[in-house]
């Protein structure tokens, strides 16, 4: 699945603003909300803790500045594992990766590689026809569908010992399922309410101000001199500045579509009936088959890996825009995840494509919890490693222990070994403080590698525009950037290099820090294995070094 934005605790940033909207309380949601159409703003991630006030970024200006000016770089290809990239964006479309063994739009496969007009990368999700998978059942819903016409009513003793474990994993994904109807149910009753209710308060204050929108500017200076009215819009306007919103107006915006996913969830992501892969018309349980799909790497929606895609590399030469953390790059998307769960065959696909088409970074912000094909997606990963390809993974947004809570594709391969090619991400914010780990992220001290930021992230979307997304999403093409500028400045190193110095130089931090998920204190080292944030500074300086 695909992480946009925190999707549960986005639900739960919505009803911690209806006491801010109706009584104008000054506490801001616990999640920050994505905002694609705040005004451009200031990429703090790029910016250094010492030299900038504080800002937890990971140094990148100032790397740039100090240590790579000058200095000549090489191309680098990375791969976006994704939902699809906006490829006409004017701040990418200069930097995509061109497959230059193939011509556009002929209906010929000129490269003989299985995929005929993969101009700009491949599409898992797409038919013969054209038409797309847009959303897709949860993994947990698609082993109940299988699974429950094998083992409904029936006890574990009456099961054959050889179908046991099948059982259990019956039994364990149907009480995640059943958790998530109830969750999803009860969350469309409590924001439909919430969202009612602003939406009256909002229209209600518009009335009293005689105004027809409650921006910023309105709400600092509000049309009245009634001392009451003014202590609400004061109390909301620093709520909307602590939070990205360039208006009320937007937050209502963003409530509703927290509705739409929620109802979406149930009526797609939970629905045991819904099988929407008739339209790729491909063998979903044949992990063999490769040559499926079509040439449409954007997709119905290409949000969220047109964001992923510039922060990794948005053009850094054009004068506008946002400046992506890679020079010299190429960016190759290939589609293989849908609005729901991914499937392990199109993730193992997808890593393949990538690597025998020259990727040697790929960016995989997906992850789920069920994994029923998973040794086709290590005999993937495995395939990458001997290619020297480095994945970087994000760790999930559901403020879950990953050492107790296994996401996939996991840091580890089944028989307990670590992957050595992949860097598992959480996502760390703004500042140093209590917040510093991000509320959403997934954390542990042995599956989760680094911290990167991943809180109200500026970056590109489609349409040529730009906005804040916040999520472990956003965390991992921080990383990707940051290998990817290595590798462009030290071509030589290796797969095992460049993470072995990603690693040794992310800047430890011990602040104490709410535990994701609860309020409880805890130093920050202890939620990943390097116990740090990402440093491009710190990593460039360690390159530097000679090689071991």
């Amino acid at each position: 699945m695909v992480f946009p934005f925190p999707y549960r605790l986005r639900l739960l940033g919505i009803s911690l603003l209806l006491p801010v909207l109706v009584s104008a309380q000054t506490t801001p949601p616990a999640s920050p909300l994505p905002t694609p159409t705040a005004p451009a703003s200031p990429q703090w991630y790029l910016l250094d803790a010492q030299q900038d006030g504080g800002v937890m970024g990971i140094s990148a200006n100032r790397a740039y500045q100090e240590l790579l000016q000058g200095k000549v770089s090489t191309p680098v290809l990375v791969a976006v594992i994704d939902a699809g990239i906006d490829t006409t964006h004017a701040d990418l479309k200069r930097v995509l990766w061109h497959n230059p063994r193939e011509i556009a739009g002929n209906g010929v496969d000129d490269d003989k590689n299985g995929y005929t007009d993969d101009v700009w990368g491949w599409n898992f999700l797409g038919g013969p026809d054209g038409r797309n998978v847009n959303q897709e059942a949860l993994e947990e819903t698609r082993l109940l569908a299988r699974l429950k016409p094998l083992y409904q009513g029936k006890t574990r003793a009456a099961v054959p010992a050889a179908k046991r474990p099948e059982y259990d994993l019956y039994l364990r994904v149907r009480k995640a399922y059943e958790a998530k109807v109830k969750e999803n149910t009860e969350q469309l009753r409590q924001f439909g309410q919430a969202y009612a209710e602003n939406a009256q308060g909002a229209e209600g204050l518009k009335q009293t101000l005689g105004v027809t929108r409650l921006d910023t500017a309105t709400l600092r200076n509000p049309p009245t001199q009634d001392p009451e009215v003014r202590q609400i819009t004061r109390g909301l306007y620093q709520t909307l500045l602590q939070t990205g919103f360039a208006s009320l107006d937007d937050v209502l915006v963003e409530m509703k579509k927290g509705l739409q996913e929620t109802q979406d969830q149930l009526d797609y992501g939970l629905n045991l009936r819904f099988n929407p892969r008739t339209i790729v018309g491909d063998q979903p349980e044949n992990v063999k088959q490769r040559n499926y799909g079509n040439r449409d790497v954007a997709g119905p929606d290409p949000m969220h890996g047109t964001h992923v895609a510039g922060i990794i590399g948005a053009d850094r030469d054009n004068g506008a825009g946002i400046l992506g953390l890679a020079p010299n790059i190429q960016i190759m998307s290939v589609r293989a995840v849908p609005d729901g769960d991914e499937r392990d065959k199109d993730v193992a696909n997808a890593i393949r494509y990538a690597v025998d088409n020259g990727a040697q970074i790929i960016n995989m912000s997906f992850g789920k919890y069920y994994s029923p094909q998973r040794p086709a997606v290590e005999e993937a990963i495995r395939y990458a490693n001997t290619k020297g390809v480095l994945l970087i993974h994000s760790a999930g947004n559901e403020n879950n222990n990953l050492d107790n809570a296994a996401q996939y594709p996991a840091p580890t391969f089944q028989n307990g070994q670590p992957v050595p090619n992949m860097i598992t991400v959480g996502a760390s914010a703004r500042t140093n403080d209590e917040t510093l780990a991000a509320d959403f992220s997934n954390y542990g001290k042995l599956r989760v590698d680094v911290f990167a930021p991943g809180n109200q992230i500026y970056s590109t979307l489609p349409g040529s525009q730009y906005g804040n997304l916040s999520g472990t999403s956003m965390a991992a093409p921080v990383v990707t950037g940051i290998a990817a500028t290595l590798k462009s400045y030290f071509p030589q190193l290796t797969a095992a290099q460049l993470k072995r110095i990603i690693l040794a130089s992310a800047q430890p931090v011990h602040t104490q820090v709410r535990q994701p998920g609860t309020n409880k204190l805890v130093d920050f080292s202890t939620l990943s294995r390097t116990g740090g944030i990402v440093n491009l500074y710190r990593a460039v300086l360690l390159a530097q070094q000679p090689t071991p």
